[in-house]
């Protein structure tokens, strides 16, 4: 079993390795999300990283989940459609970006075979424009996965953050079927979570464990005793329970009001788009609910929590993650506490797990109460040397190797 490694150091990494193995002058197409969503995911990180090494066509992808007619569904269904007929878009020195959009109602034959015969012809003319061959595919999700070997390249790679079909609203044994089809023909694998590791092992034995990265250098601002704190945050009332990402339905409401309530003299600081009805926890009076903020602002935002939380429903879905923003919170210095997760055992030395209300409670206010210098120093180092352009160096060392062995 492959692995790709977790404590690289930068400084080493940086000087023994470049772009791995990759031919000079090769060119990559890429299916991530949205890329102008206020939200980074390990797909942008990656994407941007990939893109100062290698020529790049970042494809947007239509999205696993079914559309809704919320207004936010609505102008991203209108926004997908008018950029299909638009040319590839540049927004870098060396990374185009488009739309190809495909109609949902995958499940139909007829629909499927229409999909990818339009994504295919509309990524050719793409590729013509901008003068790029697409010599390697990356997939960061499985919704395009059809495009695989319809392209022209030389190798495809999937890289799988998650159990796809366990999300929200998404037609789940569609992109099942989906995800397992990628995982097969793919011809290199990575997982960020060790919970998938078996699956799609026996799917492919390129399979190839690749943890997320942090912006280090972002995110250890909040440290600096200089940086300013969020200006919406200067004056709330300590200590302050912290947590930003989307309020979606694997954050456990259940729990955070069962915490709210035991401790009425803590703020609770949530930053992120609530996807969600936040139900009885709304009418809490110390919880801040302040919607989605930049990317760039989030450690501004870190420096005003005494203690940062992953307050996850444990199940199917939460078991195969690999939560992006442990990595962030330990490069702030800050105390984690957090519900349990294969993915987090590695940190069970310098974070709080706890799977019960009750336990959850316990593991906060030890964390509040014990912590020091010496403990923040600790977790900052455990992730000083998993930084994104760490990450992909490794990534394309393994990459580079499975492209020379189909490179006739």
């Amino acid at each position: 079993m492959a692995l790709v490694g977790e404590r690289a150091s930068v400084t080493e990494t940086a000087t023994s390795r470049d772009a791995g193995s990759l031919p000079a002058g090769t060119s990559i197409i890429y299916f991530g999300n949205d890329w102008f969503a206020i939200n980074r995911t390990s797909s942008h990180h990656i994407a941007r990283r990939l893109a100062e090494k290698f020529p790049l066509l970042y494809v947007e992808s239509p999205g696993m989940r079914a559309p809704k007619t919320s207004g936010r569904d609505m102008s991203r269904i209108w926004k997908k459609l008018s950029g299909a007929f638009q040319p590839p878009r540049q927004i870098g020195p060396q990374m185009w970006h488009m739309i190809v959009p495909q109609i949902p109602f995958r499940r139909l034959p007829f629909i499927k075979t229409l999909n990818q015969a339009c994504g295919v012809a509309l990524l050719r003319r793409a590729l013509k424009r901008i003068g790029l061959r697409g010599e390697l595919v990356w997939f960061a999700s499985p919704d395009m996965g059809r495009m695989a070997g319809r392209l022209g390249e030389q190798l495809s790679v999937y890289y799988c953050i998650d159990d796809y079909a366990s999300l929200p609203s998404v037609d789940a044994r569609e992109i099942a079927r989906l995800d397992e089809d990628l995982a097969r023909r793919a011809g290199q694998v990575f997982v960020s979570s060790p919970a998938l590791i078996e699956g799609k092992r026996k799917l492919n034995p390129t399979t190839a464990y690749s943890p997320h990265g942090v912006d280090v250098a972002l995110f250890e601002q909040a440290c600096d005793p200089q940086f300013p704190i969020a200006e919406e945050a200067r004056n709330l009332r300590h200590p302050i329970v912290g947590f930003y990402g989307a309020i979606e339905a694997w954050v456990d409401l259940e729990l955070l009001s069962f915490l709210g309530r035991a401790r009425p003299d803590w703020t609770f600081l949530m930053i992120g788009r609530v996807e969600v009805p936040l139900g009885d926890l709304a009418k809490l009076p110390n919880f801040i609910f302040t919607g989605p903020k930049p990317y760039e602002t989030l450690p501004s935002w870190a420096k005003a929590f005494d203690v940062a939380i992953i307050p996850f429903r444990q199940n199917e879905l939460v078991r195969n993650v690999n939560p992006l923003k442990l990595r962030e919170y330990l490069a702030t210095g800050k105390p984690v506490v957090s519900v349990p997760m294969p993915e987090l055992e590695r940190f069970r030395h310098c974070i709080g797990l706890a799977s019960t209300p009750e336990k959850f409670l316990l593991e906060l206010e030890l964390a509040l109460s014990n912590d020091d210098e010496d403990k923040r120093l600790t977790r900052r180092r455990e992730v000083a040397g998993m930084s994104w352009d760490a990450r992909v160096r490794e990534v394309l060392e393994l990459v580079g190797a499975r492209f020379h062995e189909r490179t006739p």
